[in-house]
């Protein structure tokens, strides 16, 4: 068996391996689905313009990944939170997807999304050493 040679990659290099990955998963999926890919981004500004909420979320196929919520802990309480949440949530239904999926950490904000409906799909533990990483599910349909 011949080994290839491991190299550092590029972004050009990297840009490459996405559109391959890209290309073979749109051969597996529906045609109805295989373009579907948007990022849906939000944020929350006070009157002096700061960002003091945010969130990054991309729609794929039929759900959206939430990747990113964050409130400024200054700001935390006030309902920004629950604010950016429920958009996506109202985004995913008007885009007719199936469920949203996200990822948070024992230190973040579990309970937060338990509270939102949001089911828990597993644990791993000590990830980061110390926590635990939770991955939730809200089915929209």
């Amino acid at each position: 068996m011949s080994k290839g040679n491991i190299t550092p990659s590029t972004a050009q290099d990297s840009a490459y391996v996405r559109q391959q990955l890209v290309a073979y998963n749109a051969a597996h999926v529906s045609n109805e689905l295989k373009n579907r890919y948007e990022e849906l981004n939000f944020n929350i500004k006070n009157e002096a313009g700061e960002i003091v909420a945010g969130v990054l979320s991309t729609l794929c196929w039929n759900w959206i990944e939430l990747d990113i919520l964050w409130v400024d802990s200054a700001q935390r309480h006030r309902g920004y939170g629950s604010q950016l949440l429920l958009e996506v949530e109202c985004l995913a239904r008007e885009k007719d997807c199936d469920f949203i999926m996200l990822n948070t950490f024992s230190y973040q904000a579990p309970e937060f999304y338990k509270k939102h409906g949001y089911q828990l799909i597993t644990t791993i533990e000590n990830a980061p050493r110390g926590h635990h990483h939770y991955y939730f599910k809200k089915d929209l349909t």
